[in-house]
Protein backbone atom coordinates (compact mmCIF):
# COMPACT_ATOMS: atom_id res chain seq x y z
CA UNK A 1 0.00 0.00 0.00
CA UNK A 2 1.43 3.37 -1.03
CA UNK A 3 1.95 5.84 1.81
CA UNK A 4 3.27 8.95 0.06
CA UNK A 5 3.65 10.36 -3.43
CA UNK A 6 7.46 10.09 -3.58
CA UNK A 7 7.07 6.34 -3.95
CA UNK A 8 5.93 7.13 -7.51
CA UNK A 9 9.24 8.85 -8.23
CA UNK A 10 11.29 6.11 -6.55
CA UNK A 11 9.73 3.44 -8.77
CA UNK A 12 10.25 5.58 -11.89
CA UNK A 13 13.92 6.14 -10.99
CA UNK A 14 14.35 2.36 -10.87
CA UNK A 15 12.72 1.92 -14.30
CA UNK A 16 13.68 4.90 -16.47
CA UNK A 17 16.16 7.18 -14.67
CA UNK A 18 17.43 8.77 -17.89
CA UNK A 19 14.05 9.50 -19.46
CA UNK A 20 13.25 13.21 -19.83
CA UNK A 21 11.13 14.20 -16.83
CA UNK A 22 10.50 17.87 -17.49
CA UNK A 23 11.33 20.59 -20.02
CA UNK A 24 10.35 24.25 -20.14
CA UNK A 25 11.60 25.50 -23.50
CA UNK A 26 15.01 26.42 -22.08
CA UNK A 27 16.00 23.64 -19.69
CA UNK A 28 15.29 19.94 -19.51
CA UNK A 29 15.97 17.41 -16.77
CA UNK A 30 15.98 13.63 -16.68
CA UNK A 31 14.42 11.91 -13.68
CA UNK A 32 17.93 11.21 -12.37
CA UNK A 33 18.92 14.89 -12.67
CA UNK A 34 15.65 16.04 -11.14
CA UNK A 35 16.10 13.75 -8.16
CA UNK A 36 19.78 14.71 -7.65
CA UNK A 37 19.01 18.43 -7.53
CA UNK A 38 15.98 17.83 -5.30
CA UNK A 39 18.03 15.84 -2.79
CA UNK A 40 20.59 18.64 -2.55
CA UNK A 41 17.79 21.14 -1.91
CA UNK A 42 16.20 18.87 0.69
CA UNK A 43 19.48 18.78 2.60
CA UNK A 44 19.55 22.59 2.68
CA UNK A 45 15.99 22.71 4.04
CA UNK A 46 16.88 20.19 6.77
CA UNK A 47 19.75 22.43 7.90
CA UNK A 48 17.27 25.26 8.49
CA UNK A 49 14.85 23.14 10.53
CA UNK A 50 14.47 19.50 11.53
CA UNK A 51 10.66 19.83 11.56
CA UNK A 52 8.50 17.64 9.32
CA UNK A 53 5.02 18.01 7.79
CA UNK A 54 5.48 21.79 7.90
CA UNK A 55 4.92 24.27 5.04
CA UNK A 56 7.78 25.32 2.80
CA UNK A 57 6.87 27.99 0.27
CA UNK A 58 7.93 28.10 -3.41
CA UNK A 59 8.27 31.55 -4.99
CA UNK A 60 9.50 30.74 -8.47
CA UNK A 61 8.41 31.43 -12.06
CA UNK A 62 7.13 28.62 -14.24
CA UNK A 63 9.99 26.31 -15.18
CA UNK A 64 11.99 23.22 -14.29
CA UNK A 65 13.17 24.81 -11.03
CA UNK A 66 9.61 24.66 -9.74
CA UNK A 67 9.57 20.88 -10.05
CA UNK A 68 13.02 20.67 -8.40
CA UNK A 69 11.72 22.76 -5.50
CA UNK A 70 8.54 20.71 -5.17
CA UNK A 71 10.38 17.36 -5.04
CA UNK A 72 13.08 18.81 -2.75
CA UNK A 73 10.49 19.99 -0.25
CA UNK A 74 8.81 16.58 -0.23
CA UNK A 75 12.22 14.90 0.17
CA UNK A 76 12.77 17.03 3.28
CA UNK A 77 9.64 15.51 4.82
CA UNK A 78 7.56 18.68 4.51
CA UNK A 79 4.72 20.00 2.35
CA UNK A 80 5.03 22.56 -0.43
CA UNK A 81 3.11 25.81 -0.91
CA UNK A 82 3.32 27.25 -4.44
CA UNK A 83 3.05 31.05 -4.57
CA UNK A 84 2.34 33.17 -7.62
CA UNK A 85 5.32 35.38 -8.48
CA UNK A 86 2.86 37.90 -9.96
CA UNK A 87 0.84 38.22 -6.75
CA UNK A 88 0.28 41.78 -5.52
CA UNK A 89 2.51 42.54 -2.52
CA UNK A 90 -0.38 42.77 -0.01
CA UNK A 91 -1.76 39.34 -1.00
CA UNK A 92 1.71 37.78 -0.83
CA UNK A 93 2.33 39.31 2.58
CA UNK A 94 -1.06 38.10 3.87
CA UNK A 95 -0.38 34.53 2.73
CA UNK A 96 3.11 34.41 4.24
CA UNK A 97 1.87 35.92 7.52
CA UNK A 98 -0.81 33.20 7.73
CA UNK A 99 1.49 30.42 6.60
CA UNK A 100 4.67 31.13 8.62
CA UNK A 101 6.73 28.75 6.46
CA UNK A 102 9.96 27.09 7.53
CA UNK A 103 11.60 28.85 4.58
CA UNK A 104 10.89 30.09 1.07
CA UNK A 105 12.52 28.52 -1.99
CA UNK A 106 13.19 31.22 -4.58
CA UNK A 107 15.95 32.65 -6.82
CA UNK A 108 18.03 35.83 -6.90
CA UNK A 109 15.65 37.54 -9.30
CA UNK A 110 12.62 37.20 -7.03
CA UNK A 111 14.18 37.23 -3.55
CA UNK A 112 13.87 41.00 -3.06
CA UNK A 113 10.06 40.79 -3.42
CA UNK A 114 9.82 38.70 -0.25
CA UNK A 115 9.54 40.07 3.30
CA UNK A 116 12.88 40.18 5.09
CA UNK A 117 11.72 38.08 8.05
CA UNK A 118 11.63 34.78 6.15
CA UNK A 119 14.51 32.33 5.68
CA UNK A 120 15.30 32.05 1.98
CA UNK A 121 16.91 29.27 -0.03
CA UNK A 122 18.14 30.43 -3.43
CA UNK A 123 17.97 27.71 -6.07
CA UNK A 124 20.44 29.54 -8.31
CA UNK A 125 23.05 29.96 -5.55
CA UNK A 126 25.92 27.58 -4.90
CA UNK A 127 24.83 24.96 -2.33
CA UNK A 128 26.63 24.91 0.99
CA UNK A 129 29.59 22.57 1.31
CA UNK A 130 29.34 19.27 3.11
CA UNK A 131 25.73 18.48 2.26
CA UNK A 132 24.81 14.81 2.46
CA UNK A 133 21.93 14.11 0.01
CA UNK A 134 21.13 10.84 1.82
CA UNK A 135 20.42 12.62 5.10
CA UNK A 136 16.76 13.12 4.18
CA UNK A 137 15.95 9.50 3.36
CA UNK A 138 14.42 8.70 6.74
CA UNK A 139 12.39 11.91 6.82
CA UNK A 140 10.35 11.39 3.65
CA UNK A 141 9.93 7.62 4.01
CA UNK A 142 8.21 8.16 7.35
CA UNK A 143 5.51 10.38 5.86
CA UNK A 144 2.12 8.66 5.85
CA UNK A 145 -0.90 9.17 3.63
CA UNK A 146 -2.70 11.52 6.03
CA UNK A 147 0.27 13.91 6.20
CA UNK A 148 -0.04 17.09 4.11
CA UNK A 149 1.50 17.12 0.65
CA UNK A 150 0.63 20.68 -0.40
CA UNK A 151 -1.25 23.81 0.60
CA UNK A 152 -2.89 25.89 -2.12
CA UNK A 153 -4.23 29.32 -1.33
CA UNK A 154 -7.55 30.17 -2.96
CA UNK A 155 -9.57 33.37 -2.84
CA UNK A 156 -11.90 33.47 0.14
CA UNK A 157 -15.39 34.96 -0.02
CA UNK A 158 -14.25 37.68 2.40
CA UNK A 159 -11.28 38.59 0.22
CA UNK A 160 -8.81 36.88 2.56
CA UNK A 161 -6.88 33.99 0.93
CA UNK A 162 -7.47 30.61 2.53
CA UNK A 163 -4.97 27.75 2.47
CA UNK A 164 -6.42 24.38 1.48
CA UNK A 165 -4.38 21.53 3.03
CA UNK A 166 -4.33 18.39 0.87
CA UNK A 167 -3.02 15.00 2.18
CA UNK A 168 -0.87 12.51 0.30
CA UNK A 169 -3.75 10.05 0.17
CA UNK A 170 -5.92 12.50 -1.79
CA UNK A 171 -3.34 12.81 -4.57
CA UNK A 172 -2.51 9.08 -4.60
CA UNK A 173 -6.19 8.20 -4.90
CA UNK A 174 -6.63 10.70 -7.75
CA UNK A 175 -3.56 9.69 -9.75
CA UNK A 176 -4.15 5.94 -9.40
CA UNK A 177 -7.68 6.48 -10.72
CA UNK A 178 -6.50 8.64 -13.65
CA UNK A 179 -3.80 6.16 -14.73
CA UNK A 180 -6.28 3.31 -14.81
CA UNK A 181 -9.36 5.15 -16.08
CA UNK A 182 -7.60 6.75 -19.07
CA UNK A 183 -5.23 3.77 -19.67
CA UNK A 184 -2.08 5.92 -19.57
CA UNK A 185 1.57 4.86 -19.71
CA UNK A 186 5.04 6.42 -19.81
CA UNK A 187 4.87 7.18 -23.52
CA UNK A 188 2.55 10.16 -23.04
CA UNK A 189 3.78 13.75 -23.36
CA UNK A 190 1.90 16.06 -20.99
CA UNK A 191 1.36 19.67 -22.07
CA UNK A 192 1.05 21.62 -18.82
CA UNK A 193 -1.06 24.79 -18.81
CA UNK A 194 -1.96 25.25 -15.16
CA UNK A 195 0.47 27.09 -12.88
CA UNK A 196 1.58 25.09 -9.87
CA UNK A 197 -0.47 27.37 -7.59
CA UNK A 198 -3.62 26.08 -9.36
CA UNK A 199 -4.60 22.54 -8.37
CA UNK A 200 -5.21 21.31 -11.94
CA UNK A 201 -1.40 21.06 -12.19
CA UNK A 202 -1.54 18.13 -9.74
CA UNK A 203 -2.60 15.75 -12.51
CA UNK A 204 0.25 16.86 -14.78
CA UNK A 205 2.94 16.69 -12.07
CA UNK A 206 2.10 13.30 -10.61
CA UNK A 207 1.25 11.52 -13.85
CA UNK A 208 4.78 12.52 -14.86
CA UNK A 209 6.26 10.97 -11.70
CA UNK A 210 4.01 7.91 -11.58
CA UNK A 211 4.34 6.92 -15.24
CA UNK A 212 7.84 8.15 -16.06
CA UNK A 213 6.22 10.43 -18.65
CA UNK A 214 7.58 13.74 -19.95
CA UNK A 215 6.07 16.94 -18.56
CA UNK A 216 6.25 19.88 -20.97
CA UNK A 217 5.81 23.18 -19.11
CA UNK A 218 4.25 25.38 -21.78
CA UNK A 219 5.67 28.94 -21.54
CA UNK A 220 3.01 31.29 -20.17
CA UNK A 221 3.43 33.83 -22.96
CA UNK A 222 2.24 31.32 -25.57
CA UNK A 223 -1.28 31.35 -24.16
CA UNK A 224 -1.62 34.96 -25.33
CA UNK A 225 -0.81 33.85 -28.89
CA UNK A 226 -3.10 30.89 -29.73
CA UNK A 227 -1.54 30.22 -33.16
CA UNK A 228 1.93 29.86 -31.62
CA UNK A 229 0.44 27.71 -28.87
CA UNK A 230 -0.97 25.24 -31.40
CA UNK A 231 2.39 25.16 -33.19
CA UNK A 232 4.08 24.39 -29.87
CA UNK A 233 1.71 21.49 -29.15
CA UNK A 234 2.40 20.13 -32.62
CA UNK A 235 6.18 20.49 -32.45
CA UNK A 236 6.46 18.99 -28.96
CA UNK A 237 4.18 16.08 -29.93
CA UNK A 238 2.00 16.70 -26.87
CA UNK A 239 -0.43 13.82 -26.37
CA UNK A 240 -2.33 14.87 -23.21
CA UNK A 241 -3.61 18.25 -22.09
CA UNK A 242 -5.65 19.20 -19.02
CA UNK A 243 -6.71 22.82 -19.53
CA UNK A 244 -9.38 25.31 -18.53
CA UNK A 245 -12.06 25.55 -21.29
CA UNK A 246 -11.45 29.25 -22.02
CA UNK A 247 -8.13 28.44 -23.66
CA UNK A 248 -9.72 25.78 -25.85
CA UNK A 249 -12.43 28.31 -26.78
CA UNK A 250 -9.81 30.79 -28.00
CA UNK A 251 -8.38 28.19 -30.38
CA UNK A 252 -11.86 27.21 -31.58
CA UNK A 253 -12.95 30.81 -32.15
CA UNK A 254 -9.93 31.40 -34.39
CA UNK A 255 -10.41 28.00 -36.10
CA UNK A 256 -6.70 27.34 -35.73
CA UNK A 257 -7.06 23.55 -35.99
CA UNK A 258 -8.20 24.04 -39.58
CA UNK A 259 -4.66 25.15 -40.42
CA UNK A 260 -2.55 22.82 -38.30
CA UNK A 261 -3.50 19.31 -37.20
CA UNK A 262 -2.46 17.77 -33.86
CA UNK A 263 -1.94 14.10 -34.73
CA UNK A 264 -0.16 13.28 -31.44
CA UNK A 265 -3.00 14.54 -29.23
CA UNK A 266 -4.84 11.60 -27.64
CA UNK A 267 -6.38 12.96 -24.41
CA UNK A 268 -8.12 16.33 -24.10
CA UNK A 269 -9.21 16.86 -20.50
CA UNK A 270 -10.69 20.06 -19.14
CA UNK A 271 -12.06 21.47 -15.88
CA UNK A 272 -12.45 24.65 -13.90
CA UNK A 273 -15.18 26.34 -15.96
CA UNK A 274 -18.45 25.49 -17.67
CA UNK A 275 -17.74 24.08 -21.13
CA UNK A 276 -19.43 25.37 -24.29
CA UNK A 277 -20.41 22.52 -26.59
CA UNK A 278 -20.06 24.91 -29.52
CA UNK A 279 -16.31 25.11 -28.87
CA UNK A 280 -16.01 21.49 -27.83
CA UNK A 281 -17.70 20.25 -30.99
CA UNK A 282 -15.10 22.10 -33.04
CA UNK A 283 -12.29 20.33 -31.17
CA UNK A 284 -14.00 16.94 -31.48
CA UNK A 285 -14.32 17.38 -35.24
CA UNK A 286 -10.68 18.43 -35.67
CA UNK A 287 -9.11 15.90 -33.25
CA UNK A 288 -11.40 12.91 -33.85
CA UNK A 289 -9.08 10.25 -32.41
CA UNK A 290 -8.73 11.89 -28.99
CA UNK A 291 -10.59 11.05 -25.80
CA UNK A 292 -12.42 14.14 -24.49
CA UNK A 293 -13.38 14.32 -20.82
CA UNK A 294 -15.05 16.94 -18.64
CA UNK A 295 -13.75 16.82 -15.05
CA UNK A 296 -15.17 18.63 -12.06
CA UNK A 297 -14.07 19.35 -8.54
CA UNK A 298 -13.09 22.11 -6.12
CA UNK A 299 -9.59 22.41 -4.63
CA UNK A 300 -10.89 21.01 -1.34
CA UNK A 301 -11.41 17.50 -2.72
CA UNK A 302 -7.98 16.86 -4.33
CA UNK A 303 -8.68 18.33 -7.76
CA UNK A 304 -11.61 16.35 -9.25
CA UNK A 305 -14.40 14.15 -7.94
CA UNK A 306 -16.47 13.57 -11.10
CA UNK A 307 -15.67 12.81 -14.73
CA UNK A 308 -17.61 12.57 -17.95
CA UNK A 309 -16.03 11.07 -21.05
CA UNK A 310 -17.88 12.54 -24.02
CA UNK A 311 -19.52 9.50 -25.53
CA UNK A 312 -22.32 10.96 -27.63
CA UNK A 313 -23.11 13.93 -29.83
CA UNK A 314 -24.31 17.23 -28.34
CA UNK A 315 -25.91 20.23 -30.00
CA UNK A 316 -24.05 23.52 -29.66
CA UNK A 317 -26.69 24.83 -27.25
CA UNK A 318 -26.85 21.74 -25.02
CA UNK A 319 -25.20 21.66 -21.58
CA UNK A 320 -22.46 19.08 -20.98
CA UNK A 321 -22.71 16.70 -18.00
CA UNK A 322 -19.98 16.58 -15.38
CA UNK A 323 -20.71 12.87 -15.36
CA UNK A 324 -20.25 10.40 -12.56
CA UNK A 325 -18.30 10.16 -9.32
CA UNK A 326 -14.78 8.92 -9.93
CA UNK A 327 -13.61 5.76 -8.20
CA UNK A 328 -13.49 6.01 -4.39
CA UNK A 329 -15.08 9.46 -4.37
CA UNK A 330 -18.43 9.71 -2.60
CA UNK A 331 -20.55 12.32 -4.38
CA UNK A 332 -24.05 13.19 -3.20
CA UNK A 333 -26.57 15.90 -4.06
CA UNK A 334 -28.43 17.15 -0.98
CA UNK A 335 -31.64 19.16 -1.17
CA UNK A 336 -32.52 22.02 1.18
CA UNK A 337 -33.69 19.48 3.78
CA UNK A 338 -30.29 17.68 3.73
CA UNK A 339 -31.87 14.67 2.05
CA UNK A 340 -30.71 13.01 -1.16
CA UNK A 341 -32.12 14.88 -4.13
CA UNK A 342 -34.36 12.96 -6.48
CA UNK A 343 -33.75 12.79 -10.23
CA UNK A 344 -34.12 16.28 -11.70
CA UNK A 345 -34.15 17.99 -8.29
CA UNK A 346 -31.48 20.67 -7.85
CA UNK A 347 -29.41 20.52 -4.69
CA UNK A 348 -25.94 21.19 -3.31
CA UNK A 349 -23.20 18.85 -4.48
CA UNK A 350 -21.34 17.39 -1.49
CA UNK A 351 -18.38 15.01 -1.32
CA UNK A 352 -17.05 12.46 1.16
CA UNK A 353 -14.08 10.10 1.16
CA UNK A 354 -10.29 9.94 0.98
CA UNK A 355 -10.06 12.87 -1.41
CA UNK A 356 -11.16 15.47 1.15
CA UNK A 357 -8.73 18.16 2.26
CA UNK A 358 -7.54 18.12 5.86
CA UNK A 359 -9.06 21.59 6.22
CA UNK A 360 -7.97 25.22 5.94
CA UNK A 361 -4.57 26.16 7.30
CA UNK A 362 -4.83 28.07 10.61
CA UNK A 363 -8.59 28.50 10.24
CA UNK A 364 -10.66 26.04 12.29
CA UNK A 365 -13.74 28.27 11.94
CA UNK A 366 -13.86 28.11 8.14
CA UNK A 367 -12.92 24.44 8.27
CA UNK A 368 -15.87 23.65 10.53
CA UNK A 369 -18.26 25.54 8.24
CA UNK A 370 -17.20 23.77 5.02
CA UNK A 371 -16.27 20.29 6.29
CA UNK A 372 -19.32 19.16 8.22
CA UNK A 373 -20.81 15.93 9.63
CA UNK A 374 -22.59 13.81 7.05
CA UNK A 375 -26.31 14.38 7.73
CA UNK A 376 -27.07 10.98 6.18
CA UNK A 377 -24.85 9.10 8.64
CA UNK A 378 -25.89 9.36 12.31
CA UNK A 379 -23.93 6.27 13.36
CA UNK A 380 -20.29 7.47 13.53
CA UNK A 381 -18.31 10.65 12.74
CA UNK A 382 -17.93 11.18 8.99
CA UNK A 383 -17.02 14.44 7.28
CA UNK A 384 -18.38 15.72 4.00
CA UNK A 385 -17.38 18.83 2.07
CA UNK A 386 -20.14 21.21 0.98
CA UNK A 387 -18.97 22.55 -2.38
CA UNK A 388 -21.43 25.43 -2.69
CA UNK A 389 -22.21 24.19 -6.22
CA UNK A 390 -25.72 23.32 -7.40
CA UNK A 391 -26.33 20.21 -9.48
CA UNK A 392 -28.93 17.57 -10.37
CA UNK A 393 -29.16 14.09 -11.89
CA UNK A 394 -30.52 14.01 -15.45
CA UNK A 395 -32.63 11.23 -16.98
CA UNK A 396 -29.44 9.23 -17.76
CA UNK A 397 -28.25 9.39 -14.16
CA UNK A 398 -25.47 11.83 -15.09
CA UNK A 399 -24.67 14.78 -12.84
CA UNK A 400 -25.46 18.15 -14.40
CA UNK A 401 -23.75 21.26 -13.05
CA UNK A 402 -26.14 24.19 -12.55
CA UNK A 403 -23.93 26.88 -11.03
CA UNK A 404 -22.63 28.36 -7.81
CA UNK A 405 -25.08 28.99 -5.00
CA UNK A 406 -23.64 32.50 -4.87
CA UNK A 407 -24.29 32.95 -8.65
CA UNK A 408 -27.98 32.53 -7.95
CA UNK A 409 -29.76 35.89 -7.70
CA UNK A 410 -33.28 37.12 -6.98
CA UNK A 411 -34.38 39.37 -9.87
CA UNK A 412 -37.88 40.78 -10.35
CA UNK A 413 -39.14 38.19 -7.90
CA UNK A 414 -37.60 35.27 -9.80
CA UNK A 415 -34.74 33.01 -8.70
CA UNK A 416 -32.20 33.12 -11.55
CA UNK A 417 -29.05 31.13 -12.28
CA UNK A 418 -26.58 33.48 -14.01
CA UNK A 419 -24.81 30.46 -15.47
CA UNK A 420 -27.94 29.53 -17.43
CA UNK A 421 -27.84 32.92 -19.17
CA UNK A 422 -24.14 32.49 -19.96
CA UNK A 423 -24.79 29.06 -21.44
CA UNK A 424 -27.52 30.43 -23.69
CA UNK A 425 -25.27 33.29 -24.82
CA UNK A 426 -22.39 30.96 -25.70
CA UNK A 427 -24.65 29.16 -28.17
CA UNK A 428 -25.25 32.36 -30.17
CA UNK A 429 -23.45 32.36 -33.53
CA UNK A 430 -20.58 34.82 -33.58
CA UNK A 431 -20.12 34.96 -29.83
CA UNK A 432 -16.71 33.80 -28.64
CA UNK A 433 -17.18 34.06 -24.91
CA UNK A 434 -19.75 35.33 -22.40
CA UNK A 435 -19.89 36.26 -18.74
CA UNK A 436 -22.92 37.55 -16.82
CA UNK A 437 -22.64 39.95 -13.88
CA UNK A 438 -25.56 41.09 -11.73
CA UNK A 439 -25.85 44.67 -10.51
CA UNK A 440 -27.94 44.26 -7.37
CA UNK A 441 -28.24 47.98 -6.72
CA UNK A 442 -29.71 48.74 -10.14
CA UNK A 443 -31.41 45.33 -10.55
CA UNK A 444 -29.70 44.85 -13.92
CA UNK A 445 -28.38 41.74 -15.62
CA UNK A 446 -25.21 42.67 -17.53
CA UNK A 447 -23.75 40.50 -20.28
CA UNK A 448 -20.07 40.93 -21.12
CA UNK A 449 -19.10 39.22 -24.35
CA UNK A 450 -16.35 38.64 -26.88
CA UNK A 451 -17.47 38.35 -30.51
CA UNK A 452 -15.78 36.98 -33.60
CA UNK A 453 -17.89 39.17 -35.91
CA UNK A 454 -20.51 41.90 -35.86
CA UNK A 455 -22.95 40.99 -33.10
CA UNK A 456 -25.10 43.89 -31.87
CA UNK A 457 -26.89 44.01 -28.50
CA UNK A 458 -30.21 43.99 -30.38
CA UNK A 459 -29.24 40.79 -32.19
CA UNK A 460 -28.05 39.22 -28.96
CA UNK A 461 -31.26 40.06 -27.17
CA UNK A 462 -33.32 38.65 -30.03
CA UNK A 463 -31.32 35.41 -30.10
CA UNK A 464 -31.45 34.98 -26.33
CA UNK A 465 -35.21 35.50 -26.30
CA UNK A 466 -35.53 32.23 -28.25
CA UNK A 467 -34.23 30.22 -25.27
CA UNK A 468 -34.72 32.43 -22.19
CA UNK A 469 -37.83 33.90 -20.58
CA UNK A 470 -38.13 37.68 -20.65
CA UNK A 471 -37.19 38.14 -16.98
CA UNK A 472 -33.81 36.45 -17.63
CA UNK A 473 -32.79 38.58 -20.59
CA UNK A 474 -29.80 40.88 -19.99
CA UNK A 475 -30.60 44.58 -19.97
CA UNK A 476 -26.98 45.77 -20.29
CA UNK A 477 -24.49 44.57 -22.93
CA UNK A 478 -20.74 45.23 -22.95
CA UNK A 479 -18.56 44.00 -25.78
CA UNK A 480 -14.87 43.45 -24.95
CA UNK A 481 -11.89 42.61 -27.11
CA UNK A 482 -10.68 40.13 -24.48
CA UNK A 483 -11.84 39.19 -20.99
CA UNK A 484 -9.51 39.71 -18.04
CA UNK A 485 -8.06 36.42 -16.85
CA UNK A 486 -6.81 34.99 -13.58
CA UNK A 487 -3.42 33.32 -13.42
CA UNK A 488 -5.10 29.94 -13.96
CA UNK A 489 -6.66 31.09 -17.25
CA UNK A 490 -10.23 31.46 -15.94
CA UNK A 491 -12.30 34.57 -16.58
CA UNK A 492 -11.68 37.08 -13.76
CA UNK A 493 -15.27 37.73 -12.65
CA UNK A 494 -14.27 40.12 -9.88
CA UNK A 495 -12.57 42.43 -12.37
CA UNK A 496 -15.63 42.30 -14.64
CA UNK A 497 -17.83 43.22 -11.67
CA UNK A 498 -15.52 46.14 -10.93
CA UNK A 499 -15.66 47.12 -14.62
CA UNK A 500 -19.47 47.10 -14.48
CA UNK A 501 -19.43 49.29 -11.38
CA UNK A 502 -17.03 51.79 -12.98
CA UNK A 503 -19.14 52.01 -16.16
CA UNK A 504 -22.29 52.53 -14.10
CA UNK A 505 -20.77 55.27 -11.93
Amino acid sequence: MQANVLEYLTATLDRVPDHIAVLDGVTQLTFRELNHRALALASQIVKISDATSQPVAMFLPKGCDQLVALVGILRSGNCYVPLDVNSPAPRLAAILADLRPLCVITDRRHADRLPADHALVLLDAEPAAGIDPTATEERWTQRIDTDPIYIIYTSGSTGTPKGVVIPHRGVIDYIDWAKSFFTLDGSIVIGNQSPFCFDNSTLDIYLCMALGATLVLIPDQLFAFPAKLVEFLHDQKVSLIFWVPSLMANIANLRLLDKLQLPSLRHVLFAGEVVSNKHLNYWRQRVPDAVFANLYGPTEISVDCTCYVIDREFRDDEPLPIGYARRNSGVMILNEHDQLATKGEVGELCVRGSSLALGYWNDPGKTACAFVPNPLNPHYPERIYRTGDLAYYNECGEIMFVGRKDFQVKHLGYRIELGEIEHAALAVTGLGNACVVYDGAKKEIALFYEATGEVSPATLRQELSRSLPKYMLPTVFHRMDAFPRNLNGKVDRQRLAAELHSRSS
